[in-house]
This record gives structure tokens, sequence and C-alpha cells, in this order.
């Protein structure tokens, strides 16, 4: 992985460096003292008749050693530049991965890579295409500055005649290039007659790709970026794609694992609850769930009991994860079977189910609320430990269930806690939900109940008598951005709603 600040830090040393060894040199070289000729004396030779004596110069008199020329100001401004370049280039880059690293979702990755990769190369268009390895996830097409009609138009060019398609195919004789340009595509002798028509109908005239690859999980996918006139990065902005384009990669490939590893959770999770709600004369089901990205243990349960009867199940287990679903099974499936036995009685159901996880989880606690409905005759007894009140639903009222005050089981030795027996009018539809609902807001608890039964209050008369757009209006008016929020990977906690009309 890069480390972009100490890249930041490295050139900026060495640059530094650089400059203290000039002025080092200015120093010396202004402050030095004016050289004097040195004066070589030899010793007196007496002379001897018939010769001449000859001074032989001194064995240790060498020839001068010619200085270095110093740097002249032209070279410091070409290194100050050079620093205020590298500075500048590596300071956006930095803040381009920061930008990246704070996306949590795939989609959002993928439009914040075209985004920095578009402003790196100097480009307005260009898409992105995964086709990860295994069963990361299926292949994935996004564009930027491109409708869904225009990468239809895209995929229909030849593959081996796209920079995607090489990049991800291998090219003949290079198998894995490092980036393909396109600097004048119209221009291009041998371009496929149809990607020279598509170019042409969507305006594009060049192009410039990099692969999308990481050491452990290989080639992911590849991001081309289109430019309307001819052109083509210059080296600098190449290099800097491509080490944002490398990070991009590391950041893709830890969010497709998430992905995997949270539609896996999704996939365990609904096996766990019903497959389907029963149908019972006199009441209307509706549900929705979504699990949270760790997997928490969030369940609901409808199941039709004897006599026409109707249980009514919704509940919590506390953690996450793999442990936590588990758990969630097997207390739902706990509770299926004490409802079949004692389910007129919800107190006693919750008792039973309070004793079953005191004694073989102790470490672990749970919420619950079973409700036992005869719709024939419009009659609901419900209990609850440590769980949201219901929420009653209809032309004339919006209230919220009152329920005693009860502890959440596994919290006490022995739970116990009263019954509560409520007649609701025709037409009017209860709401079970878990906490998770309500956390999913980001208020406070009192003003998220407050926000809830607002949200139930506004549903329009016209869909009162259909609890899936119940519970559909719901979810849209409650959640900060709408019901797609349900999805959302920044969110921990579980949601479940479930609604039960009465005719």
């Amino acid at each position: 992985m890069l480390d972009i600040p100490l890249l930041v830090r490295v050139h900026v040393d060495a640059l530094i460096a650089a400059q203290n060894d000039m002025g080092v040199c200015d120093a010396i070289e202004q402050n030095a003292p004016a050289a004097k000729p040195a004066i070589m004396s030899a010793p007196h030779v007496p002379k001897v008749a018939g010769i001449d004596p000859v001074v032989p110069p001194p064995a240790h008199t060498v020839a001068p050693h010619p200085s270095p020329p110093a740097p002249s100001a032209a070279a410091g401004a070409v290194l100050q530049d050079r620093l205020a370049g590298w500075v500048s280039d590596l300071t956006t880059l930095h803040e381009l991965t920061e930008r990246l690293v704070r996306t949590h979702t795939l989609d959002s990755a993928l439009h914040e890579l075209l985004r920095a990769g578009a402003a790196l190369v100097g480009a307005r268009r260009g898409l992105v295409v995964l086709e990860p390895a295994g069963e990361l996830g299926p292949p994935t097409t996004v564009g930027l500055g491109l409708a869904r009609a225009d990468l239809g138009h895209i995929e229909t060019v030849p593959r081996g005649s796209t920079s995607y398609g090489r990049l991800l195919d291998g090219l003949p004789g290079s198998p894995h290039p490092s980036e393909i340009a396109h600097p004048d595509l119209l221009g291009e002798a041998g371009l496929d007659p149809r990607h020279r028509e598509v170019a042409a109908r969507l305006g594009y005239a060049a192009s410039y790709a990099l692969p999308l690859t990481t050491e452990t999980s290989g080639r992911l996918g590849a991001a081309v970026w289109l430019y309307d006139e001819p052109a083509e990065p210059a080296e600098r902005r190449r290099h800097l794609a491509g080490l944002y384009a490398r990070y991009a990669a590391e950041h893709l490939a830890r969010l497709l694992e998430l992905e995997h590893a949270r539609a896996q959770v999704a996939t365990v999770a609904g096996e766990l609850l019903p497959s389907r709600l029963p149908r019972v004369p006199g009441v209307q089901l509706a549900a929705r769930h979504r699990t949270g990205p760790h997997g928490g243990g969030d369940w609901y349960d409808a199941l039709p009991l004897p006599e026409g009867a109707l249980g009514l199940a919704v509940g919590s287990v506390s953690g996450s994860g793999a442990s936590a679903l588990a758990a969630m099974g097997r207390l739902r499936a706990s509770l299926r079977a004490y409802a079949v036995m004692e389910g007129e009685d919800p107190v006693a159901v919750l008792s039973d189910l309070e004793l079953l996880l005191r004694l073989t989880e102790p470490a672990r606690s749970a919420t619950a609320l079973f409700a036992y409905c005869e719709p024939a005759q419009r009659k609901i007894v419900l209990a609850g430990a440590g769980h949201s009140p219901p929420l009653i639903v209809g032309d004339r009222r919006t209230e919220y269930v009152e329920t005693s005050l009860s502890a959440p089981l596994g919290m006490l030795s022995c739970w116990e806690a009263p019954s509560v027996e409520l007649s609701p009018a025709p037409g009017e539809t209860m709401l079970l939900y878990t906490d998770g609902l309500l956390q999913r807001t980001g208020d406070p608890m009192d003003r998220a109940f407050a926000r809830l039964h607002a949200a139930a209050a506004s549903v329009p008369r016209t869909v009162r008598n259909d609890p899936e757009a119940i519970t559909d209006h719901v979810l849209r008016t409650l959640l900060p951005n709408g019901a797609d929020t349900a999805d959302s990977a920044d969110s921990a906690d579980d949601i479940v709603l479930l609604a039960a009309r009465f005719d």
C-alpha cells in the first residue's frame, strides 16, 4: 500500500538537502579569503669550480587543482521549481486518496475513482470495468459523464479493440500491459470500424486506460478516461495516475471482499427467517428486513396457530457476526415451539424462552415481543421483554401500545412481566419493529420514537389498506435518505419492520 505522506517527506527532504549543499558551497565561496601566490625558497648551494649547480624543484610541489564551478542561480531556481511541483503533485495525490478511503460502498468508490482519475489525466468522461476473479462479485461497469445507453454502445465494440478488454485479456506479446493510450482514435490506422463509429457517435477522440491490479487479488478491472479532442496525458500526469490507480485497486479489493461477506451474511440471515408469510383469514401481513454489514441478530416471525390464531414475534440478540446469527436462529426456533404449545399465554412463552437462553447461553441477552392474535375477534394479547412497544396505525388514531417496562431476556435471574390485551378496530394496522429501525435515524431514542410516530401518521389514506405500502412509506419517511438507507454500509444495525392489518 502506498504511503503518500511518506513519499512527500522523502522527496522534500532530498531536495532540501540538495538546496543546503548548494548553500554551503555558496557560503564557502563567499567567505574564503583571497588566495596569495606561494613563494618557494630553495637552500643556497655553494658554487663548485667548473660546476653550475642546479636547484631541483621541491618534491612536494604539485600543480593546483581547479575548483568546481559554483552552482548558478538558474540551477537553484530549477531545483526550487521541481521541489514545488513534487510537493504540489504529491499533496494532490494525498488529498485524492483520502477522499477515496472515505468511501464505504463499492459504487461510491468506483465513482470517486473515475472523478479523481479524470482530474489527474485531464479528461472529462470515463468508465471503469470490474471483472473480479472467483466469487468476489459479478462484472460491473460504471460510467462518468456517460449514460447507461452510452455504456451500452461502448459494450457493442469488439472486446479486443477496447482498451479495457486488452488490459483485462492481455495483448499479443505483452500479457500484462501497464497502460494503453490512444492519442487520436479517429486518426489511428487499423482501428476497428465499430470502435470508430461508436467514438464518433459519443464524441470522444482519444482515450487513456490503466489496469486495476493488486498483488493478492490479481487484476480486478480497468479504468478508461475519454477525451473530447485528440490528447494524451503528459508523463508527470501518467505517473500520478498510476500511483492513484494502484492505491484505488487495493481499496476496491477490500470493498469487494466486504461486499462478498455481507452477501453471505444476508443469505444466511434470510435462510433463518420465514421464507414467506402465512395466509391467515382476517389479517394481512408485510415484513421488511435488512441485515447490517456485520450481521446482526434481529429477527421476526409469523406462524399460524391452532383454532385460526396467529403468532407474531420480533426480537434482537446481542452481538453481531456469525455467532449472533446462530443464536438468533436457535432463539427463533425455540420460540416457535413454545408458541405452538402455549401461545395463548405470551408471558409463559417468553418465560420459557428466557429460561432456555439463561441455561444455554448465559453470556448473551436478547429482547423479544410475542403477540397472540385472534383475527376473527380482532383480539391481541402480547408481552414484551425489553422490547419497544408496538404502534397502532388507523384512520382515527396513531398511538403506541401501553406496555409495562420489562428487562431483556437473560438480564435478571427470573424474568416476568404482565401481558397486555388490545382490540384493533377494523382496518387498523399494528407495526412491530426492532430498535435498529430507531437507531438508524441517528437521533436520540425519544426523538426517534417521535419520528416513527410521525412517519406512521403520515401514511396516505389511499394506501392504509395495504400493509406493503405502509411499511415502504414508513421506511422512506423515517430513514435519512429514504428506503435505500436500509442497505447502507454506514449503518451497523439491522432493521425489522412487521405490519399486520386487521380486516
